[in-house]
C-alpha cells in the first residue's frame, strides 16, 4: 500500500508539474486582459484594454507589437475635452504642419459600441472621419480628459443627443467627468489605470490654431500585460 501511495504522488507530481509549465508558456487568450504603457516626454500612461470591444483591442495590440506608435506624437490637444495620437504622418511632421487625416490605408474596424463602456474621464476610445457607419480609424486613438457636468448640463446633453444615461453614467459624470455627448459615437476601448495628471497636463499644453501642442509630444507604447 505504501508502495502504491507514493508511485500515485509522485504521478500527480508530474502531472502538475506539467500543467504550471503549459499554463506559464500559454499566450494571452483572446478573452485576456491586456495592459498598456504609453510614456511621454511629460509621463507615463497605464491603460487596460477591454475585452468588452475584441476588435479595438486586437488591433490595437497587433500595432503595438509592431512598434507602430513608437515616436508619434501627441497631435491635438484640447483643455477639458482630450488627447489624440496615433496618426502615422506625425513621426517626421515639420513644425507647425497640420495632422489627423494619416493611417487611411490601414482600413477601418467596425464600431463596438456598448452603452457600459462610456465617455468618463481616462477612457481610450477610437477616433473617426464622418463615415455613416461611424467606424474606427485603425490607428488614430484619443484619450478623454473632459469635464465635471450639472445635472442641469447632463440633462440638455441627452435632450440634443438622445442618448438615454444610465444614473451611474450621470454620477459619474458629475464626480469625475468626461464627455457624455460623445457617447454611442465612438468606440471606447479601453481606461486609464494610472497617469490622470499626465493626461491633464498634456490636455492643457500650448497649442496651435489646429491644436497642436507647440512642444512635440512623442510617445512609445508597449505591453505589459
Amino acid at each position: 500500500m505504501k508502495k502504491i501511495f507514493t508511485l500515485c504522488f509522485v504521478a500527480f507530481c508530474l502531472i502538475f508539474a506539467a500543467s504550471a509549465q503549459a499554463n506559464h508558456s500559454a499566450k494571452p487568450t483572446a478573452d485576456s486582459c491586456f495592459r498598456v504603457k504609453i510614456t511621454t516626454d511629460s509621463g507615463t500612461i497605464v491603460l487596460r484594454l477591454y475585452d468588452e470591444t475584441p476588435l479595438h483591442r486586437d488591433n490595437f495590440v497587433k500595432l503595438v507589437r509592431q512598434g507602430f506608435y513608437d515616436s508619434l506624437l501627441f497631435h491635438r490637444v484640447i483643455p477639458d475635452f482630450m488627447i489624440q495620437g496615433g496618426d502615422p504622418q506625425s513621426k517626421r511632421a515639420p513644425e507647425g504642419s497640420l495632422l489627423g487625416s494619416g493611417g487611411d490605408e490601414l482600413g477601418k474596424i467596425p464600431a463596438e459600441f456598448n452603452q457600459t463602456l462610456f465617455h468618463k474621464k481616462g477612457v481610450l476610445a477610437a477616433a473617426r472621419d464622418n463615415n455613416p457607419q461611424k467606424a474606427s480609424s485603425a490607428c488614430q486613438f484619443y484619450i478623454v480628459q473632459g469635464k465635471k457636468h450639472t445635472e442641469d448640463e447632463l440633462f440638455q446633453i441627452q435632450q440634443r443627443t438622445g442618448i438615454l444615461l444610465t444614473p451611474h453614467q450621470k454620477n459619474i459624470y458629475k464626480t469625475v467627468g468626461g464627455t457624455p455627448w460623445l457617447d454611442g459615437n465612438y468606440t471606447v476601448f479601453g481606461e486609464t489605470e494610472s497617469g490622470f495628471d499626465v493626461i491633464d497636463k498634456i490636455a492643457t499644453l500650448p497649442r496651435d490654431a489646429s491644436n497642436r501642442p507647440l512642444s512635440d509630444i512623442r510617445m512609445k507604447i508597449e505591453l505589459i500585460h
